[in-house]
Protein backbone atom coordinates (compact mmCIF):
# COMPACT_ATOMS: atom_id res chain seq x y z
CA UNK A 1 0.00 0.00 0.00
CA UNK A 2 1.31 3.26 -0.89
CA UNK A 3 1.90 6.20 1.29
CA UNK A 4 -1.19 8.02 0.26
CA UNK A 5 -3.10 4.81 0.11
CA UNK A 6 -2.33 4.50 3.90
CA UNK A 7 -3.44 8.59 4.47
CA UNK A 8 -6.69 7.46 2.83
CA UNK A 9 -7.19 4.86 5.10
CA UNK A 10 -6.41 6.54 8.02
CA UNK A 11 -8.53 9.31 6.92
CA UNK A 12 -11.88 7.66 5.84
CA UNK A 13 -11.33 5.85 9.04
CA UNK A 14 -11.71 8.31 11.08
CA UNK A 15 -14.59 9.52 9.35
CA UNK A 16 -16.37 6.49 9.65
CA UNK A 17 -16.03 6.28 13.75
CA UNK A 18 -17.50 9.75 13.74
CA UNK A 19 -20.97 8.79 11.76
CA UNK A 20 -23.87 9.46 12.92
CA UNK A 21 -25.39 5.99 13.04
CA UNK A 22 -27.42 6.41 15.82
CA UNK A 23 -30.26 7.51 14.00
CA UNK A 24 -32.17 5.06 11.25
CA UNK A 25 -31.34 5.22 7.59
CA UNK A 26 -34.58 6.63 6.70
CA UNK A 27 -33.70 9.35 8.99
CA UNK A 28 -29.89 9.54 7.39
CA UNK A 29 -31.31 9.83 3.68
CA UNK A 30 -32.73 13.40 4.54
CA UNK A 31 -29.43 14.70 6.34
CA UNK A 32 -26.47 12.83 5.25
CA UNK A 33 -23.92 14.79 2.42
CA UNK A 34 -25.29 18.07 4.06
CA UNK A 35 -23.17 21.46 5.28
CA UNK A 36 -26.32 24.01 5.23
CA UNK A 37 -23.60 26.12 7.24
CA UNK A 38 -20.73 25.25 4.72
CA UNK A 39 -23.37 26.72 2.05
CA UNK A 40 -24.97 30.03 3.29
CA UNK A 41 -27.66 28.11 4.46
CA UNK A 42 -28.63 26.27 1.37
CA UNK A 43 -30.38 22.71 2.42
CA UNK A 44 -29.08 21.03 -0.60
CA UNK A 45 -25.50 21.49 -1.36
CA UNK A 46 -25.11 23.49 -4.94
CA UNK A 47 -23.72 22.30 -8.16
CA UNK A 48 -19.80 22.68 -8.97
CA UNK A 49 -19.34 22.83 -12.60
CA UNK A 50 -15.39 22.62 -12.56
CA UNK A 51 -12.40 20.93 -14.60
CA UNK A 52 -9.19 23.58 -13.10
CA UNK A 53 -9.01 23.92 -9.23
CA UNK A 54 -6.73 26.67 -8.40
CA UNK A 55 -4.03 26.28 -5.83
CA UNK A 56 -3.70 28.84 -3.39
CA UNK A 57 0.43 28.50 -3.73
CA UNK A 58 3.30 26.53 -5.59
CA UNK A 59 3.52 24.13 -2.50
CA UNK A 60 -0.10 23.33 -2.25
CA UNK A 61 -0.21 22.78 -6.19
CA UNK A 62 2.67 20.16 -5.75
CA UNK A 63 0.84 18.21 -2.98
CA UNK A 64 -2.09 17.23 -6.05
CA UNK A 65 -1.05 13.83 -6.34
CA UNK A 66 -0.95 13.15 -2.88
CA UNK A 67 -4.14 15.05 -1.88
CA UNK A 68 -6.45 13.04 -4.10
CA UNK A 69 -5.96 10.46 -1.60
CA UNK A 70 -7.73 12.73 1.00
CA UNK A 71 -11.49 12.17 1.14
CA UNK A 72 -13.40 15.16 0.38
CA UNK A 73 -10.28 17.19 -1.42
CA UNK A 74 -10.95 19.68 -4.66
CA UNK A 75 -8.13 19.43 -6.49
CA UNK A 76 -9.30 18.84 -10.28
CA UNK A 77 -12.35 18.53 -10.88
CA UNK A 78 -11.87 14.50 -12.27
CA UNK A 79 -11.60 13.62 -9.17
CA UNK A 80 -14.48 15.39 -7.62
CA UNK A 81 -16.09 18.58 -6.77
CA UNK A 82 -18.02 19.28 -3.42
CA UNK A 83 -21.11 17.91 -5.24
CA UNK A 84 -19.69 14.62 -5.61
CA UNK A 85 -18.02 14.57 -2.13
CA UNK A 86 -21.44 15.04 -0.72
CA UNK A 87 -22.71 12.15 -2.46
CA UNK A 88 -19.81 9.89 -1.75
CA UNK A 89 -19.85 10.64 1.68
CA UNK A 90 -23.97 10.17 2.06
CA UNK A 91 -23.57 6.79 0.18
CA UNK A 92 -20.12 5.73 2.11
CA UNK A 93 -22.25 6.05 5.51
CA UNK A 94 -25.27 4.18 4.08
CA UNK A 95 -23.23 1.16 3.22
CA UNK A 96 -21.02 1.22 6.04
CA UNK A 97 -18.13 1.60 4.05
CA UNK A 98 -14.39 3.21 4.00
CA UNK A 99 -14.89 5.16 0.65
CA UNK A 100 -17.20 5.19 -2.49
CA UNK A 101 -16.37 6.54 -5.88
CA UNK A 102 -18.97 7.35 -8.30
CA UNK A 103 -18.89 6.29 -11.98
CA UNK A 104 -20.55 7.10 -14.97
CA UNK A 105 -22.47 3.80 -15.45
CA UNK A 106 -23.50 0.71 -13.21
CA UNK A 107 -21.43 -0.96 -15.38
CA UNK A 108 -18.18 0.93 -15.12
CA UNK A 109 -18.47 0.78 -11.47
CA UNK A 110 -18.80 -3.36 -11.78
CA UNK A 111 -15.35 -3.06 -14.49
CA UNK A 112 -14.01 -0.38 -11.44
CA UNK A 113 -14.60 -3.05 -8.64
CA UNK A 114 -13.48 -5.99 -10.74
CA UNK A 115 -9.98 -4.19 -12.13
CA UNK A 116 -9.24 -3.09 -8.59
CA UNK A 117 -8.84 -6.77 -7.34
CA UNK A 118 -7.60 -8.54 -10.54
CA UNK A 119 -4.70 -8.67 -12.83
CA UNK A 120 -3.20 -10.79 -15.65
CA UNK A 121 -2.74 -14.25 -14.58
CA UNK A 122 -5.88 -13.87 -12.25
CA UNK A 123 -9.02 -16.01 -11.95
CA UNK A 124 -12.25 -15.18 -10.94
CA UNK A 125 -15.47 -16.56 -10.14
CA UNK A 126 -18.54 -15.42 -10.78
CA UNK A 127 -22.06 -16.29 -10.20
CA UNK A 128 -23.73 -18.03 -13.08
CA UNK A 129 -26.87 -15.50 -13.08
CA UNK A 130 -25.20 -11.76 -13.23
CA UNK A 131 -26.54 -8.71 -14.98
CA UNK A 132 -25.76 -10.12 -18.65
CA UNK A 133 -23.17 -6.72 -19.47
CA UNK A 134 -21.05 -7.98 -16.60
CA UNK A 135 -20.49 -11.52 -18.43
CA UNK A 136 -19.49 -10.18 -21.34
CA UNK A 137 -17.09 -7.82 -19.59
CA UNK A 138 -15.86 -10.96 -18.08
CA UNK A 139 -15.83 -13.24 -21.49
CA UNK A 140 -14.15 -9.79 -23.35
CA UNK A 141 -12.01 -6.81 -21.70
CA UNK A 142 -11.15 -9.38 -18.58
CA UNK A 143 -9.92 -11.98 -21.34
CA UNK A 144 -8.28 -10.00 -23.25
CA UNK A 145 -6.17 -8.96 -20.43
CA UNK A 146 -5.48 -12.39 -19.50
CA UNK A 147 -7.61 -12.50 -16.58
CA UNK A 148 -9.64 -16.38 -16.60
CA UNK A 149 -13.61 -16.43 -15.27
CA UNK A 150 -15.41 -19.44 -13.91
CA UNK A 151 -18.75 -19.19 -13.50
CA UNK A 152 -20.97 -20.94 -10.90
CA UNK A 153 -23.99 -21.57 -9.82
CA UNK A 154 -25.41 -18.54 -7.52
CA UNK A 155 -26.93 -21.72 -5.35
CA UNK A 156 -23.90 -23.33 -4.49
CA UNK A 157 -22.60 -24.14 -0.72
CA UNK A 158 -19.79 -22.53 0.75
CA UNK A 159 -18.20 -26.19 0.59
CA UNK A 160 -19.10 -25.98 -3.31
CA UNK A 161 -17.55 -22.71 -3.72
CA UNK A 162 -14.58 -23.94 -1.79
CA UNK A 163 -13.92 -26.61 -4.67
CA UNK A 164 -13.88 -23.88 -7.25
CA UNK A 165 -11.28 -21.97 -6.02
CA UNK A 166 -7.59 -22.66 -7.75
CA UNK A 167 -4.09 -21.51 -7.21
CA UNK A 168 -4.65 -18.59 -8.96
CA UNK A 169 -8.49 -17.52 -8.25
CA UNK A 170 -8.35 -13.59 -6.19
CA UNK A 171 -12.06 -12.90 -6.73
CA UNK A 172 -15.11 -13.71 -6.23
CA UNK A 173 -18.28 -11.92 -7.51
CA UNK A 174 -22.03 -12.08 -6.39
CA UNK A 175 -25.03 -10.79 -7.16
CA UNK A 176 -28.50 -11.63 -5.31
CA UNK A 177 -31.29 -11.86 -6.02
CA UNK A 178 -29.59 -13.09 -9.53
CA UNK A 179 -30.61 -11.20 -12.44
CA UNK A 180 -34.30 -12.01 -14.27
CA UNK A 181 -34.53 -14.93 -12.39
CA UNK A 182 -34.05 -13.35 -8.39
CA UNK A 183 -31.90 -16.33 -6.63
CA UNK A 184 -31.23 -15.00 -3.42
CA UNK A 185 -27.41 -16.42 -2.73
CA UNK A 186 -26.67 -17.16 1.17
CA UNK A 187 -24.15 -14.35 0.89
CA UNK A 188 -22.66 -14.33 4.52
CA UNK A 189 -21.59 -18.32 3.88
CA UNK A 190 -20.04 -17.84 0.70
CA UNK A 191 -18.24 -14.65 1.97
CA UNK A 192 -16.57 -16.46 4.61
CA UNK A 193 -15.85 -19.74 2.41
CA UNK A 194 -14.15 -16.78 0.13
CA UNK A 195 -12.31 -14.75 2.49
CA UNK A 196 -10.72 -18.47 3.97
CA UNK A 197 -9.06 -18.64 1.01
CA UNK A 198 -8.03 -15.17 0.95
CA UNK A 199 -10.24 -14.28 -2.14
CA UNK A 200 -11.90 -10.49 -2.35
CA UNK A 201 -15.90 -10.74 -2.71
CA UNK A 202 -17.86 -8.43 -4.68
CA UNK A 203 -21.41 -7.68 -4.92
CA UNK A 204 -23.37 -6.20 -7.42
CA UNK A 205 -26.46 -5.16 -4.90
CA UNK A 206 -28.68 -2.32 -7.34
CA UNK A 207 -31.95 -4.66 -6.27
CA UNK A 208 -32.21 -4.04 -2.82
CA UNK A 209 -30.11 -0.68 -2.42
CA UNK A 210 -28.01 0.07 0.50
CA UNK A 211 -31.18 0.44 2.53
CA UNK A 212 -32.41 -2.94 2.77
CA UNK A 213 -29.29 -4.85 2.28
CA UNK A 214 -25.74 -3.90 2.92
CA UNK A 215 -23.21 -6.24 1.53
CA UNK A 216 -19.97 -5.10 3.53
CA UNK A 217 -22.21 -6.12 6.81
CA UNK A 218 -22.34 -9.31 5.67
CA UNK A 219 -18.38 -10.17 4.45
CA UNK A 220 -18.66 -8.57 1.09
CA UNK A 221 -15.30 -6.09 0.38
CA UNK A 222 -16.50 -3.80 -2.36
CA UNK A 223 -20.33 -3.30 -2.75
CA UNK A 224 -21.40 -2.51 -6.77
CA UNK A 225 -24.56 -0.24 -7.11
CA UNK A 226 -25.95 0.67 -10.35
CA UNK A 227 -27.22 4.01 -8.98
CA UNK A 228 -29.16 4.95 -12.08
CA UNK A 229 -32.17 2.60 -10.63
CA UNK A 230 -33.58 3.17 -7.41
CA UNK A 231 -31.17 5.81 -6.30
CA UNK A 232 -31.38 8.13 -8.76
CA UNK A 233 -35.33 6.93 -9.27
CA UNK A 234 -36.00 9.17 -11.92
CA UNK A 235 -34.94 8.08 -15.13
CA UNK A 236 -33.17 10.77 -15.84
CA UNK A 237 -29.47 10.22 -14.79
CA UNK A 238 -26.49 7.25 -15.59
CA UNK A 239 -24.49 6.75 -12.72
CA UNK A 240 -22.52 4.13 -10.94
CA UNK A 241 -21.45 3.33 -7.08
CA UNK A 242 -18.61 1.59 -6.00
CA UNK A 243 -18.11 1.26 -1.84
CA UNK A 244 -15.00 -0.25 -0.63
CA UNK A 245 -13.86 -1.57 3.50
CA UNK A 246 -10.70 -0.04 4.66
CA UNK A 247 -8.85 -3.05 2.95
CA UNK A 248 -9.69 -2.23 -0.49
CA UNK A 249 -10.42 1.63 -0.26
CA UNK A 250 -7.08 2.90 -1.23
CA UNK A 251 -6.85 0.70 -4.42
CA UNK A 252 -10.24 1.30 -5.08
CA UNK A 253 -9.62 5.14 -5.38
CA UNK A 254 -6.26 4.47 -7.63
CA UNK A 255 -8.17 2.71 -9.93
CA UNK A 256 -10.84 4.48 -10.53
CA UNK A 257 -8.49 7.81 -11.32
CA UNK A 258 -6.09 5.69 -13.12
CA UNK A 259 -9.35 4.49 -15.56
CA UNK A 260 -10.40 8.24 -15.78
CA UNK A 261 -13.83 7.41 -14.84
CA UNK A 262 -15.84 10.56 -13.65
CA UNK A 263 -19.54 12.22 -13.28
CA UNK A 264 -20.75 15.15 -14.25
CA UNK A 265 -21.61 17.49 -11.28
CA UNK A 266 -25.43 17.52 -12.14
CA UNK A 267 -25.85 13.58 -12.43
CA UNK A 268 -24.00 13.91 -8.46
CA UNK A 269 -26.70 16.48 -7.77
CA UNK A 270 -29.53 13.75 -9.48
CA UNK A 271 -28.06 11.11 -6.96
CA UNK A 272 -28.45 13.65 -4.05
CA UNK A 273 -31.38 14.03 -4.71
CA UNK A 274 -33.20 10.96 -5.37
CA UNK A 275 -31.50 9.45 -2.16
CA UNK A 276 -33.90 12.26 -0.70
CA UNK A 277 -36.61 10.19 -1.02
CA UNK A 278 -35.33 6.36 -1.55
CA UNK A 279 -37.16 5.32 1.52
CA UNK A 280 -40.74 6.76 0.57
CA UNK A 281 -40.13 4.88 -2.79
CA UNK A 282 -38.80 1.99 -2.73
CA UNK A 283 -41.64 1.05 0.11
CA UNK A 284 -44.23 1.93 -2.48
CA UNK A 285 -42.32 -0.18 -4.76
CA UNK A 286 -41.94 -2.78 -2.56
CA UNK A 287 -45.55 -3.04 -1.61
CA UNK A 288 -46.77 -2.35 -5.09
CA UNK A 289 -45.17 -4.91 -6.44
CA UNK A 290 -45.73 -7.68 -3.43
CA UNK A 291 -49.15 -6.91 -4.56
CA UNK A 292 -49.33 -7.30 -8.22
CA UNK A 293 -46.53 -10.50 -7.50
CA UNK A 294 -49.61 -12.20 -5.32
CA UNK A 295 -52.12 -11.23 -7.95
CA UNK A 296 -50.29 -12.89 -11.04
CA UNK A 297 -49.41 -15.97 -8.58
CA UNK A 298 -53.02 -16.85 -8.88
CA UNK A 299 -53.69 -16.15 -12.71
CA UNK A 300 -53.59 -19.38 -14.63
CA UNK A 301 -51.36 -17.64 -17.28
CA UNK A 302 -48.39 -17.78 -14.93
CA UNK A 303 -46.15 -20.73 -14.00
CA UNK A 304 -44.45 -18.99 -11.13
CA UNK A 305 -43.58 -15.74 -9.76
CA UNK A 306 -40.17 -15.52 -9.20
CA UNK A 307 -39.97 -12.34 -6.09
CA UNK A 308 -37.78 -13.45 -3.05
CA UNK A 309 -40.28 -11.66 -1.16
CA UNK A 310 -42.92 -14.12 -2.14
CA UNK A 311 -43.59 -17.27 0.25
CA UNK A 312 -43.61 -19.60 -2.80
CA UNK A 313 -39.97 -18.35 -3.81
CA UNK A 314 -37.03 -21.21 -3.12
CA UNK A 315 -34.73 -18.84 -1.17
CA UNK A 316 -37.54 -16.55 0.92
CA UNK A 317 -35.73 -17.64 3.87
CA UNK A 318 -32.53 -16.64 2.76
CA UNK A 319 -34.09 -13.37 1.81
CA UNK A 320 -35.96 -12.95 5.27
CA UNK A 321 -33.08 -13.91 6.68
CA UNK A 322 -30.75 -10.97 5.44
CA UNK A 323 -32.74 -8.30 3.64
CA UNK A 324 -34.75 -5.51 5.09
CA UNK A 325 -37.00 -5.30 2.41
CA UNK A 326 -37.75 -5.68 -1.09
CA UNK A 327 -37.73 -3.43 -4.36
CA UNK A 328 -39.73 -3.55 -7.36
CA UNK A 329 -38.53 -5.58 -9.85
CA UNK A 330 -39.06 -9.38 -10.46
CA UNK A 331 -40.40 -11.93 -13.04
CA UNK A 332 -43.05 -14.35 -14.34
CA UNK A 333 -42.86 -17.35 -16.12
CA UNK A 334 -46.11 -18.27 -18.23
CA UNK A 335 -47.62 -21.66 -18.14
CA UNK A 336 -47.52 -22.38 -21.94
CA UNK A 337 -44.91 -21.60 -24.55
CA UNK A 338 -46.97 -18.76 -25.84
CA UNK A 339 -46.21 -18.14 -29.60
CA UNK A 340 -43.90 -14.90 -29.83
CA UNK A 341 -46.65 -13.00 -31.57
CA UNK A 342 -48.60 -13.48 -29.05
CA UNK A 343 -46.31 -12.40 -26.02
CA UNK A 344 -46.03 -9.64 -28.34
CA UNK A 345 -49.56 -8.76 -28.16
CA UNK A 346 -49.83 -8.44 -24.50
CA UNK A 347 -46.86 -6.32 -23.90
CA UNK A 348 -47.34 -4.10 -26.87
CA UNK A 349 -51.17 -3.30 -25.59
CA UNK A 350 -49.97 -2.55 -21.95
CA UNK A 351 -51.06 1.53 -21.07
CA UNK A 352 -49.12 1.36 -18.26
CA UNK A 353 -46.09 -1.06 -18.56
CA UNK A 354 -43.57 0.94 -21.07
CA UNK A 355 -41.61 -1.15 -22.70
CA UNK A 356 -37.98 -0.27 -21.97
CA UNK A 357 -34.47 -1.63 -20.24
CA UNK A 358 -33.26 -0.32 -17.29
CA UNK A 359 -35.45 0.34 -14.21
CA UNK A 360 -35.99 1.70 -10.48
CA UNK A 361 -38.02 5.06 -11.57
CA UNK A 362 -41.52 6.01 -10.92
CA UNK A 363 -42.72 4.20 -13.97
CA UNK A 364 -43.65 0.51 -14.72
CA UNK A 365 -41.99 -1.72 -17.12
CA UNK A 366 -42.60 -4.79 -18.49
CA UNK A 367 -39.94 -6.51 -21.18
CA UNK A 368 -39.51 -10.26 -22.30
CA UNK A 369 -36.32 -12.15 -20.93
CA UNK A 370 -34.47 -15.35 -21.91
CA UNK A 371 -31.98 -16.26 -19.50
CA UNK A 372 -30.95 -19.36 -21.21
CA UNK A 373 -28.30 -17.56 -24.19
CA UNK A 374 -26.52 -16.25 -20.70
CA UNK A 375 -26.17 -19.26 -18.88
CA UNK A 376 -23.23 -21.83 -18.51
CA UNK A 377 -23.22 -22.90 -15.36
CA UNK A 378 -26.80 -23.82 -14.84
CA UNK A 379 -29.37 -24.42 -17.16
CA UNK A 380 -32.84 -22.42 -17.17
CA UNK A 381 -35.95 -24.55 -17.88
CA UNK A 382 -39.41 -22.89 -17.87
CA UNK A 383 -42.99 -24.13 -19.36
CA UNK A 384 -43.14 -20.51 -21.36
CA UNK A 385 -41.81 -17.12 -21.71
CA UNK A 386 -40.63 -15.59 -19.06
CA UNK A 387 -41.06 -11.44 -18.94
CA UNK A 388 -39.62 -9.17 -16.53
CA UNK A 389 -41.48 -5.88 -14.38
CA UNK A 390 -40.50 -3.38 -12.71
CA UNK A 391 -43.49 -1.98 -10.87
CA UNK A 392 -43.47 1.78 -10.28
CA UNK A 393 -44.97 4.44 -8.19
CA UNK A 394 -48.55 3.87 -9.66
CA UNK A 395 -51.61 2.74 -7.77
CA UNK A 396 -51.59 -1.56 -7.85
CA UNK A 397 -55.05 -1.70 -8.73
CA UNK A 398 -54.65 0.23 -12.34
CA UNK A 399 -51.39 -1.91 -12.89
CA UNK A 400 -53.68 -4.93 -11.97
CA UNK A 401 -56.20 -4.12 -14.63
CA UNK A 402 -53.14 -3.48 -17.40
CA UNK A 403 -52.19 -6.78 -16.85
CA UNK A 404 -55.28 -8.13 -16.76
CA UNK A 405 -56.37 -7.03 -20.31
CA UNK A 406 -52.88 -7.91 -21.36
CA UNK A 407 -53.59 -11.84 -20.55
CA UNK A 408 -57.24 -11.09 -22.47
CA UNK A 409 -54.84 -9.86 -25.64
CA UNK A 410 -52.56 -13.22 -25.12
CA UNK A 411 -55.27 -15.52 -25.16
CA UNK A 412 -56.97 -13.99 -28.42
CA UNK A 413 -53.71 -13.82 -30.41
CA UNK A 414 -53.57 -16.65 -33.09
CA UNK A 415 -52.05 -19.90 -31.71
Amino acid sequence: MSIEQQDLTTTIAKMTENSAKRHKPETRLSHLGRDPQRFDGAVNPPVYHASTILAPDTATFQQGPKRRFEAGATVYGRFGTPTHHALQDALRDLEGGADTLLLPSGLQAIVAALMTVLRAGDHVLVADTVYAPTRKTCDGVLARFGVSTTFFDPLVDAAGLDALVHDDTKAVFLESPGSTTFEIQDVPALARAAKARGLAVLMDSTWATPLYFRPLEHGVDLSVQAATKYIVGHSDAMLGTVTANADWAGALRDTVFQLGGCIGPDDAYLGLRGLRTLAVRLERHWAGALRVARWLERRPEVQRVLHPALESHPQHALWQRDFDGASGLFSMVLAEPYPEAAVHAMLDGYELFGIGASWGGFESLAIPSDPRPIRSATTWEAAGPTIRLHIGLEDPDDLIADLEAGFGRLHKAPR
